[in-house]
């Protein structure tokens, strides 16, 4: 089809919002390597996770053979009022960097959430209401997955308990603010209120947190609060199965007009808006019925992927979770005070681990000013502020259509856009006076974390 008949944005209609998520493992040759207990190191099945997980999501983490598991009617309509999400042609940005690719971009910060984040929580909340409980707690890094959770129990009449990420608690003090307005109670972490989190405190004085602190406070308050669940937004099966509406809305609108992309980019930090944006890609990659070339994309200063070791370990600084196999930088790993809150987690989807291993996807690096550099270009030609995270992908999204055209190559590039950066004006402002810096951790700092990994597997 004609180049110029390919609209700006791409728009689904209600009725092609996706009835069933994909399930990528069914296709996995090699399937994701299972949880273990960290105390006898054997696999954990059903009644294992019970009293930390929802029992159907149990069910959902645990299978790797269904292709296709049906979507709730309750949550397709829930979707309905944000999705489907647009997919959109970056003509804007194409002609600013001057090159023969053709850019788009699957949009989701279409939501007050301002991120991917809510496809997952609606759910996660639906099946804990359907199960009878109070309510569920969580942690959360930049805020957007504490922001969509507090959302969805408003919406299904759950209690809600958030640990933020102490430095993100701080940075980005108005997404705190719409938590509140939504019902959660919200406590930055490491707190002195768990056991788990006076313990963080002692071991790291003055320690501004992590991904990893704040998940060990939230296991630690639903396992000892009867009628309460932990619920997480990356990482897990689950997540990444429920985030496949990303990718599958995308085929489907590049369906549409004959289009298929060579690179598919997305940025990566326990895996969920990545997971969600390339499963029914890599199915096709999978079965060897079409190739791609897929790129994840993480911070510099949190490099898990390119940095990391494939062990198994503690999903938590607090080691109170189940070990899960994965790229790790260590659960003691505590990542320096980026800007990108929500990429600032030690580990890796078991899911991606293994396919990265397998050599079915690529992941690079990228600086923090690096990143802020792209966010700007990209928000001044295509008129969206991009969060932090999410610009990671556009950093690597505008190499990669500079490359074409150094070469002349015409390919056709797709990333994830998962939200919104409103809430996140002190890191601008930082940037725009000059103020923010790139860490690197040493090989020293990841040898000494490695050196802490369970000696397991």
């Amino acid at each position: 089809m004609a180049e110029e008949k390919i609209p700006y944005k791409i728009y689904l209609s209600e009725d092609e919002i996706p009835k069933q998520w994909y399930n990528v493992r069914s296709d996995m040759k090699t399937k994701p390597a299972p949880l273990l207990n960290p105390g006898t190191g054997q696999p954990m099945g059903y009644e294992d996770l019970r009293p930390v997980f929802c029992d159907e999501l149990i069910k959902q983490e645990l299978d790797n053979d269904t292709p296709y598991i049906d979507i709730p009617q309750e949550i397709q309509d829930f979707y309905k009022m944000y999705r489907p999400a647009p997919l959109v042609r970056a003509y804007c940005l194409e002609k600013a960097l001057g090159t023969p690719a053709k850019i788009y971009y699957k949009f989701e910060g279409n939501n007050t959430s301002g991120s991917h984040k809510l496809n997952s929580a609606i759910v996660q909340a639906y099946y804990a209401k359907q199960q009878g409980l109070k309510g569920v707690t969580t942690e959360t890094g930049a805020g957007q997955w504490g922001t969509a959770l507090s959302m969805a129990c408003a919406y299904m009449g759950l209690d809600c308990k958030v640990y933020m990420v102490k430095v993100s608690y701080e940075q980005k003090p108005f997404r705190r603010e719409v938590m509140r307005t939504y019902g959660a109670t919200v406590t930055p972490s490491p707190s002195m209120d768990t056991e788990v989190g006076r313990k963080i405190n002692e071991a790291h004085p003055g320690t501004t947190g992590s991904l990893g602190c704040a998940i060990s406070e939230a296991v630690e308050v639903a396992t000892h609060n009867e009628g309460y669940r932990y619920v997480l937004g990356s990482v897990l099966n689950q997540v990444l199965l429920h985030q496949t509406v990303i990718g599958l809305e995308a085929k489907a609108a590049l369906d549409k007009y004959n289009v298929v992309p060579d690179i598919i980019i997305g940025c990566a930090g326990g895996g969920s808006n990545l997971g969600g944006l390339i499963s029914p890609f890599m199915g096709e990659k999978l079965r060897g019925e079409r190739d791609y070339r897929i790129i994840a994309v993480e911070p510099a200063s949190c490099p898990s992927f390119t940095r990391g070791v494939y062990a198994y370990d503690f999903c938590d600084t607090g080691m109170v979770c189940p070990l899960a196999k994965m790229y790790t930088l260590g659960s003691n790993f505590i990542p320096s005070a980026n800007h990108a809150g929500g990429l600032r987690y030690h580990g890796m989807s078991p899911i991606l681990s293994q396919l990265y291993d397998d050599g079915y996807l690529e992941a690079v690096s990228v600086e923090q000013t690096s990143v802020f550099e792209a966010a700007q270009r990209f928000a001044r030609v295509e008129g969206i502020l991009p969060a932090p995270e999410s610009s990671h992908a556009i950093k690597v999204a505008i190499d990669e259509a500079l490359k074409c055209k150094e070469t002349g190559e015409e390919k056709t590039i797709l990333f994830g856009l998962t939200g919104t950066g409103y809430f996140d004006m002190v890191a601008y402002g930082k940037f725009n006076d000059g103020e923010m810096n790139d860490y690197i951790p040493t090989d020293e700092e990841l040898q000494k974390s490695f050196a802490t990994l369970p000696k397991i597997g």
